[in-house]
């Protein structure tokens, strides 16, 4: 048995097949780690979400702000943008299905010393603290009061967490950490609309795994979203956004003994 964490897929479903074939995936006895973005900008969401759910036994995946976006258009909540590739999702007989699928997907997954997010954590989060505020985000998606909370998350747009502040604020300012963080300020929170390579934050901006103080430097963290930054594998930070949909390679990241399979992108 091995556990394959594998980067950004969005919508690439040839890519993804063929590196299944690279790693010669067992559904029966291997598991994955996906690290959100399982949709979007790609041409084949709808094959990459029904393949998920069929394997979902052997799957974990978290979710990324392409996958939120995709609960936005399902609830009506916001309308398409230009580079949506989303209408055969929203289009197909199996839909409502494959939405409840993707929206009881967590936040956040822990294993002994991994966590698998989708892009980042704030330097005061603890492993713990992010886990709990994973776990308050995930009720909302989860709840009677989802379609409110996409809504508030895609048009209040959440401010700076403050640990104190009201509780639904908190959760969202959570969440777009959660799925959108790539750079920290000198005060420690998010850049916002911030997507160049690490080298290229402003002065008093750090990557956010290389702030100084951050409290999960204890942790493995395993997460994609940054293009820019590609592969960045070190002893506690395992970056697997290898720009698949732009244009790069799909990689998957064997746990057991840190081993990196990719493959190029397949149109």
């Amino acid at each position: 048995m091995a556990t394959y964490a594998i980067g950004d897929i969005q919508g690439c479903f040839r890519s993804f097949e063929r590196l299944l074939t690279r790693i010669a995936f067992d559904p029966e006895a291997d598991r994955l780690w996906v690290v959100g973005d399982l949709v979007n900008r790609g041409p084949q969401s709808l094959e990459v979400l029904r393949w998920m759910r069929e394997h979902d036994e052997a799957v974990v995946a978290v979710l990324g702000n392409h996958d939120l976006h995709l609960l936005a258009r399902h609830a009506g909540v916001i309308q398409a943008s230009r580079s949506d590739t989303l209408a055969p999702v929203l289009e197909a007989p199996d839909v409502d299905a494959l939405i409840e699928w993707l929206a009881a997907r967590p936040i956040a997954h822990a294993d002994g010393d991994l966590l698998m997010i989708h892009a980042g954590l704030l330097p005061t989060w603890s492993r713990e603290t992010a886990i709990a505020l994973a776990s308050e985000i995930e009720a909302e998606l989860r709840g009677p009061y989802r379609t409110d909370f996409l809504h508030a998350l895609y048009h209040e747009r959440p401010k700076r967490f403050r640990p104190n502040q009201h509780l639904r604020n908190r959760r969202l300012a959570a969440a777009a950490v959660f799925t959108r963080l790539r750079a920290v300020d000198a005060e420690g929170q998010m850049v916002p609309r911030f997507k160049g390579p690490p080298d290229s934050v402003c002065d008093g901006q750090v990557p956010w795994f290389l702030h100084p103080e951050r409290k999960s430097a204890d942790t493995t963290i395993v997460f994609g979203h940054w293009a820019t930054l590609g592969l960045w594998i070190d002893d506690r930070v395992v970056a697997l956004d290898s720009g698949c949909v732009w244009g790069g390679s799909l990689t998957a990241f064997r746990l057991e003994d840190r081993a990196v399979f990719s493959v190029p992108v397949t149109r």
